[in-house]
């Protein structure tokens, strides 16, 4: 299955040790465009928010463009290496998930004739990133012709400036620049940190060949409506800050919203940590393992976990396994029976105390924030260069190939101390362009990106400050406890209950407000188009620079908000930017707050916000309306809405739970 071209250990450390540093240079005049396109529907990003935009939009019989800054859609299973499914148990047991995505799990099953092929414990789902975008390249390919939509994918691509209408409101088109390697050397030869400032420079340069293409709405209407939709669905939320739309990034202010915050005036640069995945292999003898140069700069950062008992090799290894071969003998770690691994076997890593980077200061985030977009000169006009700070990617690398020879090399351990760590050199680094993640160094061709600018939404009936999803609408935490009643401010936890009893008296109309001790459910919203369900969960920021810094923690406070959350909803005032009207938000970037949106950032959400953003810009464009329409009577009645909500549900799209469950049916033991 898998055709394995390695390159060796020291040829890839010289890849990394190329001099590399951030400063931002702005763009030379465009020229002419080399191409222009048109489209129906633009979908920046080619995760699985912007698969699953595209093949509801393919299957409306839409054209669709959609491009992508690696080589590979799929995003999480993919080009970010993360292919081990993250589930709840009990929307997993039901397999409640959109159609979309219930047919790529069953895809997978197919492939490799069982559900889970690496025999991992963290999902019933773990599998070889490569195989996960070629399973989605022919689900789009089979939706085209299912629904009779075009779709016209643009690889290596990046959108470097946006073309307004005068009044601000509409995107009348968007330059872009598709790369190709100007040398013998292929693509994904070099890490991101090498390749992605000049990937958004218009000039062609020694290591890059560039096309500009402008795209454009494929048809004039004359009736109402847009001409177009463009929706967000990168990684980071690059069209939110390239259109300047107001957003929010890193912790938000504590407040009777959002009482988990650990502070008082929010924090930008504190956002949760990002990973570059690698795939290692197994082997039935010691394999040379060359120590990195940069190795004792991030030793500090490295360990197994804080709990002895979980402290075993086998037990990380197994974790996120993607491919075993043959059952290995059972041992047990901690209460779980795991298969002991054997020569043969591959697992994904992507481990909090290893290659997790988890900067949190002005001095090394890595997405910038506006404030930080205005200095570099990348919010002027031609200025944009993705947004990202460079150098935080190219330290990433480096964690990351450093957690490798920990692995296999290291004895120190940040949680345990010296001593418990042993080395196991019976394992190699697989490298290649055939190799599971697709790349001559063996790190994912993007990092896995946990959080993203997140827009505020428009203002609306309770929400005149903007639209979010907070902490309270989803979380199952218990907020009568002292941990919340003597430490918030009086006034905060007197909004606090109030929001609650509020928002509880909705869906228990009968009972009296002194009744409710702590939410039962999570918020219900009208306009729901898709649902999500998964624990909080963060991997917190750091407390100084850098980040890999002996005796560095945790960010105080960011896990108080960690815990179980209730089935949730994805309404599409959360999709809905403000300024401009055909501009949908899809993925991590949806109106929501930090804490929420911990929840809401993993692949079965990914899909059902990406099926809501598909099927509502192909309703949109056949309706002749703009999707705030479809929300601005809210709490009234909206037909439209409701024929909207119909239309995704007869697509196999679910926005809501059965019956939106209630505690007694069992939702809430969940622990994820």
């Amino acid at each position: 299955m898998l055709r394995r071209s390695f390159v060796s250990i020291s040829a890839l450390i010289s890849l990394i040790l190329l001099e590399s540093s951030f400063t931002p240079t702005l763009a030379k005049p465009v020229r002419d465009p080399d191409e222009t396109v048109g489209c129906e529907i633009l979908i920046v990003g080619g995760g699985l928010a912007g698969v699953a935009t595209a093949y509801e939009s393919l299957m409306a019989g839409r054209t669709v463009c959609m491009t992508e800054i690696t080589d590979w859609i799929g995003g999480q299973v993919s080009a970010q290496g993360t292919s081990a499914l993250d589930e709840a148990d009990k929307q997993r047991s039901l397999s409640y998930y959109p159609n979309g995505y219930q047919e790529l799990r069953s895809n997978i099953q197919r492939y490799y004739g069982k559900a889970n092929p690496g025999d991992c414990w963290v999902s019933d789902t773990c599998f070889i990133p490569a195989d996960g975008y070629r399973l989605l390249a022919m689900k789009l390919e089979r939706a085209a012709k299912a629904g009779r939509g075009t779709l016209k994918w643009f690889p290596s691509t990046v959108i470097k400036e946006l073309e307004m209408s005068e009044d601000g409101k509409i995107i009348e088109s968007a330059i872009a620049i598709q790369h190709k390697s100007a040398t013998n050397a292929p693509l994904n030869s070099e890490p991101l940190s090498k390749t992605i400032e000049d990937a958004y420079r218009y000039e062609d340069s020694p290591r890059l060949t560039k096309k500009i293409i402008r795209f454009e709405p494929l048809n004039k209407r004359e009736s109402e409506g847009a001409d177009w939709y463009v929706v967000e669905a990168t990684e980071t939320g690059e069209i939110v800050a390239l259109a300047d739309v107001p957003y929010r990034l890193g912790l938000d202010p504590r407040s009777y919203l959002n009482p988990s915050s650990p502070t008082e005036s929010g924090d930008p640069y504190c956002t949760q940590g990002f990973t570059y995945t690698f795939a290692m292999e197994q082997t039935a003898t010691p394999q040379p393992q060359q120590m990195p140069s940069f190795y004792r700069q991030y030793e500090p950062y490295y360990g197994y976990d804080s709990d002895r008992d979980k402290a075993l090799f086998e037990y990380v290894f197994t974790y996120r396994r993607i491919w075993s071969p043959q059952k290995g003998k059972p041992m047990r770690i901690d209460g779980l029976w795991i298969d002991r691994p054997n020569p043969g076997d591959i697992s994904m890593q992507n481990w909090i105390w290893g290659n997790d980077y988890r900067p949190g200061t002005a001095k090394d985030n890595l997405i910038y924030t506006r404030d930080q977009l205005k200095a570099t000169g990348q919010l002027a006009a031609g200025g944009w260069m993705g947004g990202l700070r460079t150098d935080a990617l190219r330290k990433a690398e480096e964690l990351s190939l450093g957690f490798y020879y920990w692995l296999v090399a290291g004895r120190t351990d940040s949680q345990l101390g010296y001593g418990v760590k042993q080395p196991h050199p019976n394992h190699r680094l697989l490298l290649g362009l055939n190799s599971p993640m697709g790349t001559a160094h063996g790190l994912s061709k993007y990092p896995y990106i946990r959080e993203a600018r997140r827009i505020i939404g428009r203002p609306s009936v309770g929400y005149e400050e903007g639209f979010s999803i907070n902490e309270i609408d989803i979380s199952a935490k218990d907020y009568w406890s002292s941990e919340y009643r003597n430490n918030l401010p009086a006034s905060m936890y007197r909004n606090l209950w109030k929001a609650i009893t509020h928002l509880e008296s909705l869906t228990h109309p009968t009972r009296s407000p002194y009744q409710f001790t702590k939410r039962t459910r999570s918020t219900v919203y009208p306009d729901a188009l898709g649902v999500a369900h998964y624990a909080i969960d963060f991997h917190p920021c750091m407390t100084f620079s850098p980040p890999e810094a002996p005796g560095n923690r945790e960010r105080e406070g960011v896990r108080q908000a960690h815990g179980r959350s209730y089935p949730a909803q994805i309404p599409l005032r959360a999709m809905i930017p403000q300024k401009i009207d055909n501009l949908l938000v899809a993925g991590k970037s949806i109106a929501a707050s930090n804490i929420a949106a911990a929840a809401y950032r993993v692949h079965s959400f990914e899909w059902s916000v990406g099926a809501a953003a598909g099927t509502t810009a192909a309703f949109a464009l056949e309706k002749g309306i703009y999707p705030y329409q479809l929300v601005d009577e809210l709490p009234g009645t909206e037909p439209q809405l409701q024929e909207l909500r119909r239309r995704l549900q007869g697509n196999g799209n679910p926005t809501e739970f059965p019956t939106t469950p209630l505690p007694s049916q069992g939702w809430q033991e969940s622990k994820r």
